[in-house]
């Protein structure tokens, strides 16, 4: 790693970590600065606002799910086991909330939209490979796979993220999945189990 780029990742951890204790809105630019030593025009070569470092926290918080991703799609685990767990790594952390929350603010909505974009495009080729490997084994029966795995992405994503859902959500999302995946009805059943309690109504 070159030493601009590693000058880079050290800022970047100092605000990932001043982001989950103090919270994205307490946090300043200034605090940053004097937590990583540095001059201000050296902050501001690398950042141009504190806004663009949050992209840039949230772009590495998005490459350490889809590494999570990759190792569970390495894995020897059950095909679908594999692409529930695949979802579910498209996810912050508990620990991560406050930065999840931050981008979710109304006057983060441009910014929100291309990280979701970004997470699509790190995420959608791990799941389709997963799916595929289940369409090879008989367990799936469909075709544009990159396409029903982006519906099953965020459609999951605006069910669960909010934490505010119902059995009856939860059961239809998983009719849904099967439905789309050309699933044998009650395959994916399973799920049931997996979701959080804390969101169920």
């Amino acid at each position: 790693m070159k030493k601009g780029e590693k000058r880079r990742q050290e800022l970047l951890q100092i605000a990932y970590r001043m982001f989950l204790t103090q919270g994205y809105e307490n946090t300043s630019v200034d605090e940053i600065i004097e937590a990583a030593g540095i001059a201000k025009g050296t902050y501001y070569y690398y950042f141009q606002s504190k806004e663009q470092m949050l992209e840039a926290v949230i772009g590495m918080m998005i490459e350490a799910e889809a590494t999570a991703a990759r190792r569970v799609l390495a894995s020897e685990m059950p095909t679908p086991r594999k692409l529930v767990g695949i979802i579910a790594s498209a996810r912050p952390t508990q620990d991560e909330q406050p930065i999840e929350a931050a981008l979710n603010q109304p006057e983060n909505a441009l910014l929100h939209k291309r990280m979701r974009e970004r997470l699509l495009d790190a995420f959608v080729p791990l799941l389709s490979e997963a799916v595929e490997e289940g369409v090879r084994g008989g367990l799936f029966t469909c075709d544009h796979i990159p396409e029903r795995v982006k519906m099953l992405l965020l459609l999951g994503s605006e069910l669960f993220d909010e934490g505010r859902f119902t059995e009856a959500d939860a059961d239809v999302f998983i009719d849904v999945m099967e439905t789309l995946l050309g699933a044998a009805p009650g395959s994916m059943g399973f799920i049931r189990a997996l979701i959080p309690q804390r969101g169920r109504a």
